[in-house]
C-alpha cells in the first residue's frame, strides 16, 4: 500500500518531518531525550542535536527540562512542541485524505501481483 510522507520546509535550515515529530512524540511518551532516542534506536547525541536544531529553527524550545526529584530529571514537550506535533499530524491526516484517491490510482495493488 502506498504511503504519503510529509516534510515541511519552513526555511532553508528549518524543516520538520516524520522523524523529528516521532522524536518529539517519544520524548512526550518516555519523559526524557535519552529514552526517546533509545526507543527510536538513536543515540542521545543525535536526538539532542535534532531537538537543538528544532529549537534554533523555530526560535523557541520544543521541549522543557523537568527538574529532577528522586528519579532524576527528564524532559517534556513545551506548549509549542505539543502544538507543533498536533499541527503536523493534522496536516499529515489532511494530506493523506486528499491524496488517497490519487495514490490508489498510481500504486500497484496487492491483488494484481501474481
Amino acid at each position: 500500500m502506498a504511503r504519503l510522507s510529509i516534510r515541511i520546509d519552513l526555511a532553508p535550515d528549518n524543516r520538520i518531518g516524520p522523524g523529528k515529530v516521532q522524536l518529539l512524540e517519544m520524548v512526550a511518551e518516555h519523559g526524557s531525550i535519552s529514552a526517546a532516542g533509545r526507543a527510536l534506536d538513536m543515540s542521545y547525541r543525535r536526538a539532542w542535536l535534532l531537538i537543538e536544531d528544532m529549537n534554533k529553527g523555530f526560535g523557541q524550545p520544543v521541549i522543557e527540562a523537568q527538574i529532577g526529584g528522586k528519579a532524576g530529571g527528564g524532559a517534556r514537550l513545551s506548549a509549542f512542541g505539543a502544538d507543533l506535533v498536533a499541527h503536523y499530524r493534522a496536516i499529515e491526516r489532511a494530506a493523506e485524505r486528499a491524496a488517497a484517491p490519487f495514490l490508489a490510482r498510481i500504486a500497484p495493488s496487492a491483488h494484481s501481483k501474481t
